[in-house]
């Protein structure tokens, strides 16, 4: 049993931004991090499969924004590598999540300068920058909305409304220290902003051909094939019910349940299987039991 759980925790690692390497969650001793564990962010990111086939639902959503789109696009190698980008945004939550407070720091200073030399003009006419305030904006909404939404559905669906107003209230942080003006950091002022973005929002040629590309991003393994084709059908049923009316992804009552009832038993494994991810060792960097 053991080498069954280290084999499938291994296959996990390969999906995560731990295979980047980079961090020692474990160093500074008692260093809290930017949040601590106190946290309802550290709640909700904690959990692997939620943030997983979130990031994913996170991804689809993002692109829908022509401006967030042609940044990705112009400048990112993502058609080619779409498991590396999935892996360095991992990277970039899990260490401001749960990494030491200077190497949280760094993580974002970094994101700094790469956003500071992505600009150009999008297939539409308009100028882009990936360090506008509203750009930024509009990455981290669709970002932690996707990842509390993916939380709700398969660990805890009783968060109450006030840790979910909590959670936004604490990301924003990050999206502020990255550069963004006026974050949503509530749950009501999240659904709010959705909304009010929605009819900027588009799914055309280029945006299809994300969605494609991740249903078909290569595997780790072939053992682990079916379990990303899974993720990627639990990540479509996260995004908002126009953003998926919008993009003809429309499914049956019926299709999204048996959806949702194959994850909730891979959720199972992966959270028995995973040992040693970025937030167990954070807590041991915290000297926390469990």
């Amino acid at each position: 049993m053991d080498i069954l759980r280290a084999r499938v925790e291994q296959q996990i690692m390969a999906l995560s931004g731990l295979s980047l390497g980079g961090i020692d969650y474990e160093q500074p001793p008692g260093d809290p991090g930017l949040f601590g564990p106190g946290s309802v962010c550290w709640q909700v990111h904690a959990d692997f499969p939620s943030m997983l086939c979130g990031g994913i639902g996170a991804l689809m959503l993002q692109m829908m924004h022509p401006l967030a789109l042609a940044g990705v696009w112009d400048h990112s190698n993502f058609r080619e590598d779409m498991l590396g980008r999935l892996r360095r945004t991992s990277q970039f939550i899990a260490g401001t999540t749960f990494a030491a407070t200077a190497d949280a720091e760094r993580l974002i200073e970094r994101v700094r300068r790469i956003h500071a030399g992505i600009t150009g003009v999008a297939p539409d006419g308009r100028p882009y920058a990936a360090s506008d305030p509203e750009l930024l904006v509009w990455v981290h909404v669709a970002e932690m909305r996707s990842f509390l939404e993916a939380y709700l559905r398969y660990r805890n669906p009783d968060l109450s409304r006030a840790d979910q107003d909590r959670y936004f209230d604490e990301v924003a942080r990050i999206a502020e220290a990255l550069g963004a003006h006026d974050v949503p950091r509530s749950r009501q002022a999240v659904e709010t902003y959705l909304e009010n973005m929605a009819p900027e929002l588009v799914f055309d040629e280029r945006t299809a051909e994300v969605l494609q590309l991740l249903r078909t991003a290569p595997a780790p393994n072939l053992t682990t094939r079916p379990v990303g084709r899974l993720m990627v059908q639990a990540g479509i049923d996260l995004l908002p019910d126009w953003a998926r009316a919008r993009a003809g992804l429309q499914r049956s009552t019926l299709q999204r349940k048996l959806v949702e009832r194959s994850m909730k038993p891979l959720a199972g494994t992966l959270r028995w299987a995973l040992q040693n991810g970025a937030s167990h060792r954070a807590r041991r960097r915290m000297a926390l039991a469990g």
